[in-house]
């Protein structure tokens, strides 16, 4: 396994590459060098990049030669106050303005582009460049590094969907670069779960890579059944937030620290953590990233606020202030581990996993995590749906303790929380279902 792994790093990797004209590994390169660089150093390329993109915007882009023009925004004289005030991009401006928004001199049949549901179910589009494209790959072959991974390497991904080699050229791709082994996570039972255990068994794979719920599904299968030869090198957790207690089991399981990586479809990877795990490294080198209060203001170092990013590569389909939807903790630390990528605390939530009172006051979900799933004997897994600001419904699946006094405690909790005037409806389920990507939320807010 290990020779294989070191051909495909070395020798196919390259040469692939090569046929395809590629920067990937080579970008790859430069962001394992740049890492080392001071926070300062990183901070006053990442101006340049900013003031770069913002000019391309203005001459390009009617949007936000429009935009720019209505806010009174200079993008030739920047100024950090006047780019704080100007309006977020949100999706639905997106949705309403991707013509205008796309720069002028790029083909968008030539482009290529990503196209998501999100919370809501309703499509998102993004188009890139190649050049975008090959970056992103590099941002997350780097971050994954952390963790013990180096390309070549045989991974076991938990995916939903996963990708089937047709052609020739896919198939050979898939034996000689993409070498994975996929659980799908649309379909977790304990016959696949048991057919993956053996397939893991003959292929021995180095990481293990997937959405943090399924993780914790599988490796709460593994300690049921007493499995505990499965012993990657590393971890990779992505695509949803990985919660401190489903963290816990994972580890368990495998004997081996998990990755937390955050980012999204439309730019990339915006944060992973190191191997301290001491917070998450932001990618300042191909992102700007705010955390803002509901009025606007930036948030403080421990607070809470809404992620707003700014791609600053793609110039095709410039994304400035973009807000993702996603909360996050801002931080003042650095990390021991010396590199001069700045640290965010944690991913809070997504807002519209923020569920409401009646007075208007919001809940995060995920803090409710601690205060009923780990706290309330009996319970296996939840997942709490808003469905009116005074109905809530609780999806429990029962755990081998559960009894008369769990439903009380839940509701009881539940009703601390929220106060008066709300109504809490318990069903119970085998499973709890994921949705079509093969994730699973664990609060939903559907007002």
């Amino acid at each position: 396994m290990a020779v294989m792994s070191a051909l495909s790093r070395h020798v196919f990797h390259p040469l692939w590459d090569l046929k395809d004209r590629s920067r990937r590994l080579r970008v790859l390169r430069e962001l394992e060098r740049s890492q080392w660089l001071p926070q300062e150093e990183l901070e006053r390329r990442q101006r340049l990049k900013l003031e770069a993109l913002l000019r391309h915007a203005a001459d390009r882009s009617p949007f936000y030669t429009r935009l720019f023009r209505e806010s009174g925004f200079d993008a030739t004289q920047f100024e950090s106050q006047s780019f704080a005030r100007l309006p977020l991009l949100t999706k639905s401006a997106i949705r309403a303005s991707t013509d205008d928004i796309l720069a002028r001199g790029y083909d968008r049949s030539q482009l290529g582009q990503h196209k998501t549901g999100g919370s809501t179910g309703v499509s998102l589009t993004t188009y890139f460049d190649r050049a975008w494209l090959e970056t992103r790959i590099a941002d997350a072959m780097r971050s994954d590094q952390w963790a013990g991974y180096r390309h070549g390497m045989k991974v076991a991904a938990l995916w939903g969907n996963p990708p089937i080699p047709r052609t020739f050229k896919e198939r050979l791709r898939a034996r000689l670069l993409d070498r994975f082994i996929y659980l799908d996570t649309i379909n977790l039972n304990e016959q696949t779960m048991r057919a993956f255990v053996d397939l893991w068994r003959a292929e021995r794979p180095e990481v293990l890579f997937g959405h943090s719920h399924s993780l914790f599904v599988f490796s709460r299968y593994l300690a049921e059944k007493g499995i505990r030869d499965l012993r990657p090198r590393g971890i990779v957790s992505t695509s949803m937030m990985l919660l401190a207690n489903e963290r816990d089991v994972i580890e368990a399981a495998f004997g081996c620290k998990v990755t937390d990586r955050y980012g999204c479809e439309e730019v990339g990877l915006i944060a992973c953590e190191c191997e301290v795990h001491s917070g998450l490294h932001l990618n300042i080198e191909h992102l700007y990233v705010e955390f803002l209060r509901p009025d606007g203001t930036a948030a403080q170092p421990g607070e809470e606020g809404a992620i707003v990013v700014t791609d600053l590569l793609n110039y095709a389909m410039p994304l400035i202030r973009y807000r993702i939807e996603d909360v996050g903790v801002p931080t003042a630390r650095r990390c021991p581990c010396g590199r001069g990528l700045p640290l965010m605390e944690r991913v809070v939530g997504r807002v519209a996993d923020y569920l409401k009172r009646r007075d208007g006051s919001m809940v995060a979900g995920v803090s409710l995590v601690e205060r009923t799933l780990t706290a309330i004997e009996g319970i296996e897994q939840l997942q709490i749906v808003q469905t009116a600001v005074d109905l809530i419904q609780l999806n429990v699946v029962r755990a081998p303790d559960f009894s008369q006094e769990t439903e009380v405690a839940l509701i009881r909790e539940m009703q601390h929380v929220f106060g008066p005037g709300i109504e809490f409806r318990a069903s119970y389920l085998e499973r709890i279902p994921q949705e079509r990507s093969g994730k699973y939320r664990f609060s939903i807010c559907q007002i």
